[in-house]
């Protein structure tokens, strides 16, 4: 059996955590390989996770997002053992549990696999002579379209699976998967949501009208934000907080559910509500928020 190890580098403990669990992995017979250090800016290629049986993520919510990207689409079960600063979609944190006995667990078979919905986008762009560059890429969390360093405003129309919503002036748009909504769609103003939830959550960011509002599609549903010909303007594209690369002036994007799912280890449902009280709501006490 194969384990695949994701720490964040910048962090020495979690780099100590991840040899301390190669040194106790490889007593007990399994395999262990590591993720190309980020620092270094060398990719670690999908290839890498070959074989694997379990990735374990040790940082915060970045790092656990950075494992889902080198599995490219795998379904492969994501461990995530938090030395972050949030770790809203990590199962546990060394401070609460003993991260030895949560790894046995999780390689036993007695946590919870929370299947995730992730989205799948398409960028269309013209090139500088014209033709048409299409740039493709997945996520677990977002994509979020926001105003460049170049524009003061955005404006798009966004449509759902061909009936068109309206045409906004904005910051920006986000769409997000279910895991995302406690991301850049809940600053922007969106709900949080379940993660069972298998559609999208559409958020416009700072848009110049007060009757602009969030919505949620249905998991067949595609959504399309084209950008106004009327207001050109040179847009960033970022998917789970990292820029993409167009290649060109963008056109417009296609979002729609990614054909795999991301497999998030933890113990139970509960787990979600359990995290959203104590990151959003503050540390419950006999149900009376603890603000100290």
């Amino acid at each position: 059996m194969k384990v695949f190890l994701v720490p964040n580098f910048y962090s020495n403990e979690a780099v100590q955590s991840g040899l301390t669990l190669e040194l106790w992995l490889t007593r007990q017979g399994y395999e262990v390989a590591w993720a190309s250090d980020q620092r270094s800016g060398i990719l670690t290629p999908p290839e890498a996770t070959e074989g694997a049986d379990l990735v374990i993520s040790l940082g915060g919510d970045g790092t656990l997002l950075r494992a889902v990207r080198i599995l490219a689409g795998r379904e492969v079960p994501v461990l995530g053992l938090s030395y972050g600063h949030l770790g809203f979609l990590t199962a546990a944190s060394p401070e609460e549990q003993d991260v030895l006995q949560v790894v046995s667990d999780a390689l036993t078979g007695e946590m919870h696999v929370s299947r995730r919905a992730m989205l799948s986008c398409e960028v269309f762009s013209t090139r500088a002579g014209g033709s048409e560059s299409v740039v493709t890429a997945t996520g677990l969390n977002d994509i979020a379209l926001t105003r460049g360093p170049l524009s003061d405003i955005v404006e798009y129309d966004i449509t759902v699976s061909g009936h068109h919503i309206d045409r906004l002036r904005a910051d920006g748009v986000v769409v997000s998967t279910a895991t995302g909504s406690t991301g850049y769609a809940l600053s922007a103003g969106g709900p949080i949501v379940s993660p069972d939830y298998k559609g999208f959550v559409c958020v416009p960011i700072a848009p110049h009208t007060i009757q602009a509002r969030a919505f949620l599609t249905s998991p067949s549903d595609v959504v399309e934000v084209a950008l106004s010909k009327d207001r050109p303007s040179v847009p960033a594209i970022a998917v789970d907080g990292q820029h993409l690369e167009t290649g060109g002036t963008v056109e417009r994007l296609l979002v729609r559910r990614s054909a795999s799912d991301a497999l998030l280890l933890d113990y139970g449902p509960e787990t979600f509500y359990a995290s959203v009280s104590r990151v959003f709501y503050g540390v419950r006490r006999g149900g009376v928020a603890d603000d100290r």
